[in-house]
């Protein structure tokens, strides 16, 4: 399977499959590419009903020329920790980006959650997002702010006083439980609408199943990520003695 960057007659054959209403998995395989390969080009330039080959290859001709470019006051990217290849790395990081766009996240606030997830540490400062990301520190305020606001990611202080923004296995149950409620909250709506438009017609009984459709659904995402948490993050107990 070839690996690289695509090449123009490959982003013109992407162009050809969407306006055949081809699914990205068939665009992938007639293009000998890995479907996440395929996803992430057309999610970052335009989405399916907007991609245009030279516009996606302008684009990543700019992407190339910014990272050659970083400019001396940037903070310094570290380099890659284990052994791992950078440009693989890099390349993760963006089709992970791209799955959090395809949830209905920003790119920008993909980009800084998906650096998140991937680092060791699960905490970086405004100054090494940037330096990590190669933007300015007002896009990962903002990134960061909405994020917040979801759940994914929290703030703490270092020892040095910095700020640091956050995410681990707490940050995932307690986005997931809040997720829960949310659905739950629709739930209550829907079963106040019964009342106010007549128990027993016709837009009341519709009501009534999505409240009992989304009461089901949140019950069980709040059931299983309290399991998930118990199960999975539960201390390994350690066996006294062992065989002989």
């Amino acid at each position: 399977m070839p690996g690289g960057r695509l090449t123009p007659q490959e982003r013109q054959q992407i162009t050809l499959g969407l306006a055949d209403g081809l699914a990205y998995a068939e665009i992938a395989r007639r293009l000998n590419r890995p479907t996440s390969t395929v996803t992430r080009e057309i999610v970052r330039n335009g989405g399916p009903a907007a991609y245009r080959a030279d516009l996606a290859q302008h684009a990543t001709e700019r992407r190339a020329r910014r990272r050659r470019r970083a400019t001396p006051g940037s903070p310094a990217v570290p380099p890659p920790l284990h052994g791992r290849d950078a440009d693989a790395v890099r390349e993760y990081e963006e089709t992970f980006a791209t799955v959090f766009m395809q949830s209905g996240l920003p790119r920008m606030t993909a980009r800084t959650l998906a650096g998140l997830y991937t680092t060791d540490t699960g905490s970086l400062t405004a100054a090494e997002l940037a330096g990590r990301l190669q933007v300015s520190p007002a896009s990962v305020s903002k990134a960061i702010a909405f994020l917040e606001s979801q759940g994914l990611v929290r703030r703490e202080r270092d020892d040095r006083r910095r700020e640091r923004y956050v995410v681990d296995d707490d940050v995932m149950y307690q986005s997931t439980m809040a997720s829960a409620r949310a659905t739950a909250q629709l739930g209550e709506i829907a079963r106040q609408g019964v009342n106010v438009l007549g128990s027993g017609t016709p837009a009341a009984a519709r009501l009534e199943n999505i409240a009992r459709f989304v009461d089901f659904v949140s019950e069980s995402i709040a059931r299983a990520a309290e399991q998930a948490r118990d199960i999975l993050h539960a201390t390994p107990t350690t066996t006294s003695g062992h065989a002989g």
